[in-house]
């Protein structure tokens, strides 16, 4: 087989992001690709949570895929969660202590969700333990069951490492971890080599942890569980990175120039903040680099504030943030709007409206983004839609701030920022530092001098003999405030004119790109779907049906020209969104810059990532329609 799949389930703060990790890093050393994807709540201890990994040998996987090979679990609620997830020959590994658990005796689960639980399983015939569970996946899903004394094989690792027994609990998440390392054929020497890639100078860890992974494999080997073979890995070539979402916009940054960065912590955003902050020391790289100057600041007002102020001395400055972070921002983003700033704003996407899912994805502030400010003032949005476009962005978006002096939004989101893959490092041959016309200043200079046309040289502040005025009031070529109509007329158009100047000279077909060239069927989308409609295109593919997408890359200025060529190409009744939010919004986008409709819509706002074979059906089931709209929910 080509590719392996994992469930990981068990309680927030048990390890198993660690677990994840290791599993990850130990079949990346071995050569293979690896996609990694976690799902939480907001909570810091206790509540479920769950990893996905997939293993290919030829490729790198960009979604997350139904039917696991392995569902592996710390905890019952893990498999009241996750039991009708299993697919025909689905191995589910679990703790034999836990069988006799009941759904109404696990209190950390939710009443709209113990509901739902109930009624699947009573409407079957099967009562609500973790053991008529099981039964169902057996007999319903083709499960085969793992069973597992836990305890036992803590009370051994104790024995073995002369420890007490509540120390040796804190090994507990390696026991399904090694288990579905066991059943892919992957050695302890690789798993070995996972542990000491995650626990560098910890040997007495990774050494607990070999204890547990060797009596783990010992009782599946006595027992005589089958393996299933996956394909042994394409020579590669080189060096590698396992990287988040996060790590790949904090590399990228770091390659760009970036010299200071603000945030107050929010999910998803922090943890890219927290990943340069481990970094922001440059001297050991090269002793001209300096550093950087990562700042927790009170609020978020304060984050992007600072990163203006920041940006108008000449460094190359940007802030991290989600939805309710960025509704605090607005005002100050319509500051740097008029005094034209080349700030950068990473914008990651989270359920909402108000505190909404705090740990859960979505794609609903497309327009939070493009409108944000009252008034107009020109502003570049660019969308990633996976870990290397994301590296890409986050170099072309300083460069595009600078370059035009507007500020800029780079939108990602929770489903990019928190998957983490195996991908070879990116490439710098074809980076590129714009900084945009830079001048001294002097004693007559005029920061806001259109007389030259829109985009002036800028000064910095600091710069010797020179003098600049910033408000956010209306103002003429020197900065001071005027209102006269005549120079608002003036000084608003020329503003708004460098949104038709980057029209003008970013490509279109790099704004949204064309994938694939078959003629059936055309799906639209931006962000992180690209990876569940490309591998959709794929499935469909095998099934004689050959599709295209059409991948927006930057929303603003938006690309009209090759929009309306496309999607005139393939006719309004072969055009499909796929998107994750409540009511479409990119075709709303689309129609409003191109006076053309979608008709049909693929929306999911669970807050759980789009999969690939769910989607694959959805887009069946609208092929044979004029208009529609397909709903998405699979996911715990």
């Amino acid at each position: 087989m080509r590719e392996a799949r994992f469930l990981l389930g068990g309680p927030q703060g048990a390890g198993l992001e660690t677990a994840a990790q290791v599993l990850s890093t130990a079949f990346a050393i071995k050569g293979y690709y690896v996609y990694s994807y976690r799902e939480y709540y907001s909570n810091i201890k206790g509540r479920h949570s769950y990893i996905q990994v997939r293993v290919n040998s030829e490729k790198l996987p960009m979604a997350p895929r139904e039917e696991p090979h392995v569902i592996a679990v710390i905890d019952a609620e893990s498999i009241f969660h996750h039991f009708n997830e299993a697919a025909n020959g689905t191995f589910i590994v679990y703790d034999s202590a836990t069988s006799s658990r009941r759904l109404e005796g696990i209190p950390s689960i939710e009443p709209e969700t113990r509901r739902r639980i109930r009624k699947l399983l009573q409407s079957e015939g099967y009562d609500t333990t973790v053991e008529a569970a099981l039964r169902y996946a057996v007999e319903r899903r083709g499960a085969r069951l793992l069973p597992l004394d836990y305890r036992s094989i803590l009370k051994r690792v104790a024995e073995r490492t002369g420890t007490p027994l509540f120390k040796a609990r804190r090994f507990l998440n390696t026991i399904p971890l090694a288990a579905s390392s066991y059943l892919t054929g992957l050695s302890l020497n690789a798993l070995r080599a996972g542990f000491a890639r995650r626990f560098q100078g910890r040997r007495d860890i990774v050494e607990g942890n070999m204890v547990v992974a060797s009596i783990v494999y010992g009782i599946l080997e006595e027992e005589g569980v089958e393996k299933f073979d996956v394909n042994p890995p394409r020579k590669r070539e080189g060096e590698f990175l396992v990287v988040s979402g996060n790590d790949i916009v904090a590399i990228g940054k770091v390659v760009r120039g970036v010299r200071y960065q603000s945030y107050y912590p929010i999910t998803p955003a922090a943890d890219e903040s927290f990943t340069l902050e481990a970094h922001e020391d440059l001297g050991g790289l090269h002793e001209d680099l300096g550093g950087i100057l990562v700042f927790q600041t009170e609020d978020e007002i304060a984050a992007i504030s600072s990163a203006i102020g920041a940006a108008l001395t000449g460094a190359r400055s940007s802030t991290s943030t989600s939805g309710p972070g960025f509704d605090l921002m607005i005002e100050a983003l319509g500051w740097a709007g008029i005094n034209e700033v080349p700030v950068v704003v990473t914008y990651y996407q989270r359920g909402g409206p108000s505190t909404g899912l705090p740990t859960r994805g979505g794609q609903e502030d497309l327009y939070n983004a493009l409108f944000a400010g009252h008034g107009q003032f020109p502003k570049i949005v660019l969308a990633s839609g996976d870990h290397k476009e994301a590296f890409i962005d986050a170099i072309l978006a300083e460069n595009l701030a600078e370059k035009y002096q507007l500020p800029v939004i780079h939108l990602l989101d929770k489903f990019l920022a928190n998957t983490i893959v195996t991908i070879e490092p990116p490439s710098l041959e074809d980076v590129v530092i714009e900084r945009g016309p830079l001048t001294r200043g002097g004693p007559d200079y005029k920061r806001f001098d259109k007389s030259k046309g829109p985009i002036f040289p800028r000064a910095l502040i600091g710069a010797e003999e020179t003098v600049m005025w910033y408000t956010g009031d209306e103002h003429n070529p020197e900065g001071h405030i005027t209102e006269d109509p005549e120079n608002r007329m003036l000084m608003h158009d020329y503003r708004m004119r460098k949104l038709e100047i980057a029209d003008e000279e970013i490509p279109e077909e790099d704004r949204a790109v064309l994938y694939g060239d078959g003629d059936d069927f055309l799906v639209i989308g931006w962000g992180s779907v690209k990876g569940a409609v490309l591998e959709a295109l794929e499935i469909l593919a095998g099934e004689g049906l050959k599709g295209a997408y059409l991948h927006y890359r930057v929303l603003s200025p938006f690309p009209s020209k090759r929009t309306r060529e496309v999607l005139t190409r393939y006719g309004e009744s072969k055009v499909i969104l796929a998107e994750h939010s409540v009511r479409p919004l990119l075709s709303g986008l689309i129609t409003m810059h191109t006076g053309l409709p979608v008709r049909k819509s693929i929306l999911k706002w669970t807050g759980r990532p789009i999969y690939a074979l769910e989607l694959a059906g959805a887009i069946e089931k609208l092929l044979d329609k004029e208009e529609g709209v397909e709903v998405l929910s699979y996911g715990a």
